[in-house]
């Protein structure tokens, strides 16, 4: 049965004689989506040559086009051109408040096109209305980037080529009739040619500017949106406070010096990281030192004098100025309330000079500098010392060191930084090296410890020679960890189920209300959200509201799966976007390319259609269901750009329309300010809503060696929990858990998924898996309930007064603390099986030893009721552990 896009679609090609239907859309079979549109029908070569020879001496032409007849092909003219000729004028049919939408396309005839642009006039209509010319838009030649700031776009159209022009006008609500004007294409290398706007204007005015309505494509001026940019913080964060040259943000305080580099750094965060009411930490053992050395000497800088420039609610900059008799040194620094701290540090010289090194020391105390993560080590124990220097195949660029209750995340970048892709995809879009750090090699990374009370790390560049009046920058960045405390009422609170599986569907509900999960994670590639990263289709969104309504009166959350990492093909704007090049999408082999996802080359649908310059991702076949017979077949983004502004306003339009409780993220492909800015939307428009992020190890050659935390971290003042995920080793040490795995470091909980993880070491951290993707986890959250864990304190083994621990090294013990009772989780990384005691201090646990009683309680998938005395030995198997209740 047709639906109403589709029926639209067909209205209109009665007016619109060759209009194709405005594919993609939803209800369309298999068949229907996967036919060429008459815009795909490539006209002869003959027809081609007698169309130039019709039209001698022109440059160019044009072809302007409704938005049902998306232009799609660049390299080739499609026959219907042929038979409508070029054109001078376009009508439209628009209604009032709507985002109307069309196309220019410019064919480069006998030339390259270079630098085009349009003007545009106002539109005139019943005596005394004009529609101004301001309200147009081509996202083609201009926008708002992800940041908010405004770009301009210079367009160069190939000999033989075209290339679309999509075009905007804001419609007033209260205009109506007729509406006469044009608009004036201006190349840089050749004659203007005007082309005449007539636009009729009638019905009911759209509140939503036609955004519910795919098929006009109102959503394209969503590239240029703007939403939750502001300086206003966000939960749990307070505004900075400022007094003279220290900061203080939630947690942390910074001190910087007269240069203005960091002097000093507390943390206040609890060794439990729930509170930021604990004693006062020093991060640092001397203030950071940034060192030009020349002929085994230190260059001595003036003393500066650093002052703040700049400050809101949110951020705070500051800056600083300081010379010698050869360089000057500027210092700017911003720092956000959520202790991220950007650095750009400007060495210029004022003579030919050589010289031996340029670096930057941080010296950490070394009872903090426990633990490392980054610069190709794995997260854990800190090891003695660390070498390492620049390579690009390597997704490596950072480093954290700290203890868990307070550290430092060290990021070295460049002007020329711009975010890599992630995962699979790293090889496509590698990091760009920082040429000063870099420095052609000669720059690295070392840790070292230096005497009994310090751990230095050194970011140097090594020997070089600067010219007279040649800027270096030296840019890094720096996040304060734990970024915020961990909300353990929530997390415990907080019980996943999550199924991909489209088969089950039905199902989901009951399974999760059974096993004892409050969240529906809804992935993509079932009935409910089909396409990948777009859930925006009709009946997607019919289906999807009226499942989620269902989830709320039955008293739970529901979230999809929603990111950026690749699109659907599905994308109703899918061919708006490719008319920006590779701005939106990541340019690659095309038909040719193959990936590890797609060893033997592309699906079908995208080397039919798409052909050139793209790379093809995850793709989903749809064997039962309502899609049967229907492929998804995703294409790679390009990093950042501004399809994260239609991401927000899409994210938006879902809370408001589809009432979703928050988003998963399956690996996080932006960058911090949009993370920052979901976490407004979410806030703002259904508070609550949770957001977590899930990945694959990342530390393998496919994805550049990089650990996951590392590489998110900037992300985590926004989310509420993540899932680190396939390809984790979970045989791996305890430390290696508590870095890269549990999160709780840096303010964070965590999940396991690998093979279900391991039960009894995730309860060491808090953690369990998810119903029924990873593990069973029913049991564990009943008896969570039924102890009330909820009201407990979490006091892990990593916490230097933890109440109880084991007497082997092997075995680790975290406590659950209660007034009247305690829960303790032991497990075992010991390769055998174990006998251990229970070493107990009672003062710290609260309960008295005469009394107390010792209680094995029965857990399904868990472990089998027992009771022992406190001189008893329990048999620990290897890899396994118990939860052992004490109460009086």
């Amino acid at each position: 049965m047709m639906n109403l896009e589709y029926l639209r679609s067909v209205v209109l090609s009665a007016v619109l004689p060759a209009a194709t239907f405005a594919l993609p859309l939803s209800g369309v079979t298999p068949e229907q989506f996967n036919a060429d549109s008459p815009m795909e029908t490539r006209a002869a070569q003959e027809d081609v040559a007698n169309l130039l020879a019709e039209h001698a001496g022109r440059d160019y032409m044009l072809f302007p086009e409704d938005r049902l007849r998306s232009i799609r092909m660049l390299e080739a003219l499609p026959r219907r051109w042929i038979e409508s000729g070029p054109g001078s004028s376009f009508r439209g049919q628009a209604q009032p408040g709507e985002f109307y939408v069309f196309q220019i396309g410019l064919f480069a005839a006998r030339k390259d096109i270079i630098d085009v642009g349009i003007e545009y006039s106002d539109l005139k209509g019943p005596p005394g209305k004009i529609i101004s010319s301001s309200l147009f838009r081509c996202i083609n030649l201009e926008g708002t980037d992800w940041k908010g700031q405004r770009f301009a776009r210079q367009v160069n159209v190939t000999e033989g080529h075209v290339q679309p022009f999509w075009i905007g006008i804001s419609i007033p609500r209260e205009a109506f009739g007729r509406y006469d004007g044009e608009l004036t294409i201006r190349p840089g290398n050749s004659k203007p040619t005007r082309v005449k706007l007539i636009l009729e204007i009638a019905g009911e005015a759209l509140d939503d500017h036609g955004d519910s309505q795919l098929w006009r494509h109102s959503r394209l001026r969503w590239l240029d949106s703007t939403v939750a940019l502001d300086h206003q913080t966000t939960e749990p964060y307070r505004t900075l406070e400022v007094e003279a040259n220290v900061v203080r943000c939630l947690g942390h305080r910074l001190t910087f010096s007269g240069g203005g580099l960091p002097k000093s750094i507390v943390s206040t965060y609890t060794a439990s990281v729930d509170s930021v009411e604990g004693p006062k930490r020093e991060i640092l053992v001397d203030p950071f030192a940034f060192v030009v050395q020349t002929q085994n000497k230190d260059v001595v800088f003036s003393d500066g004098q650093a002052r703040v420039v700049s400050r809101t609610p949110a951020a705070v900059v500051w800056e600083s100025e300081r010379s010698s008799m050869v360089f000057a040194l500027h210092c700017r620094a911003s720092m956000e309330f959520d202790g991220y701290i950007a650095y750009q540090l400007k060495l210029s010289a004022k003579l030919n000079v050589d010289v031996e090194d340029i670096r930057l020391e941080i010296p950490f105390r070394h009872d903090v500098a426990k633990h490392l993560m980054g610069m190709n080590h794995k997260g854990g124990l800190r090891p003695r010392e660390v070498r390492w220097k620049w390579d690009r195949d390597k997704h490596q660029d950072s480093i954290w060191i700290g203890d868990v209750n307070a550290g430092l995340r060290c990021q070295l970048k460049g002007p020329n930084h711009v975010r890599p892709l992630v995962n699979i995809y790293y090889k496509y879009k590698k990091l760009n090296l920082p040429a000063a750090w870099y420095n052609e090699g000669r720059g690295g990374c070392n840790v070292d410890e230096v005497g009994a009370d310090r751990v230095v790390l050194t970011a140097y560049s090594g020997p070089r020679t600067i010219k007279a009046n040649e800027t270096l920058n030296f840019n890094f960045d720096l996040l304060l960890t734990p970024v915020k405390p961990i909300n353990f009422a929530a997390h415990w609170q907080n019980r996943y189920y999550h199924n991909g599986n489209g088969a089950t569907l039905r199902r989901w509900l009951r399974e999760a209300k059974e096993g004892g999960a409050n969240i529906v994670n809804i992935h993509h590639g079932n009935d409910l959200n089909p396409y990948i990263n777009y859930p925006f289709h009709e009946d997607t969104v019919r289906d999807l509201k009226a499942y989620i309504e269902e989830v709320h009166n039955e008293g739970l959350k529901a979230k999809i799966y929603y990111t950026v990492r690749e699109l659907s093909n599905h994308v109703a704007e899918l061919w708006a976007l490719r008319s920006l090049g590779d701005e939106i999408f990541a340019a690659g082999g095309g038909n040719i390319e193959k990936t590890i996802i797609n060893p033997k080359g592309a699906d079908p649908w995208l080397q039919r259609h798409l052909r050139t310059s793209y790379i093809p991702a995850w793709r989903h076949v749809f064997r039962s269901g309502k899609y049967k017979g229907h492929v998804d077949a995703a294409i790679v983004t390009n990093g950042m750009s501004r399809w994260h502004n239609y991401y927000l306003e899409g994210l938006k339009w879902l809370v408001q329309n589809v009432k979703i409780d928050g988003i998963y993220i399956d690996d996080v492909a932006y960058d911090r300010v949009v993370m920052q800015r979901v976490r407004k939307i979410l806030d703002r428009y259904r508070p609550g809503s949770l957001i977590d992020v899930h990945s694959w190890n990342h530390f393998n050659r496919h994805a550049g060696w990089t650990s996951n935390a590392n590489l998110y971290m900037e992300h985590f003042p926004y989310i509420d929990s993540i899932w680190f995920g396939e390809g984790f080793n979970y045989n791996e040490p305890p430390d290696y858990w508590l870095i890269e795995i549990s999160g709780i470091p840096y303010g964070l909980t965590g999940e396991m998924l690998q093979g279900g993880g391991n039960p009894w070491r995730g309860m060491i951290y808090g953690m369990t898996g998810r119903l029924p993707w990873s593990g069973k986890p029913s049991g564990v959250w009943k008896f969570w309930d039924e102890f009330g864990i909820a009201g407990a304190r979490m006091t892990g083994y990593w916490v230097s007064d933890c109440p109880v621990r084991t007497n082997h090294k092997d075995v680790l013990a975290t406590v659950y603390r209660k007034k009247d009772r305690a829960l303790v989780s032991i497990a075992s990384w010991a390769g055998e099986q174990v006998s251990v005691v229970l070493q107990i201090n009672w003062n710290a646990l609260g309960l008295s030893a005469e009394k107390a009683r010792f209680v094995i309680p029965d857990i399904p998938d868990f472990q089998q009721e027992a009771e022992f005395g406190p001189d008893d030995s329990i048999r620990v198997p290897a890899g396994k552990g118990y939860l052992i209740v004490i109460e009086e």
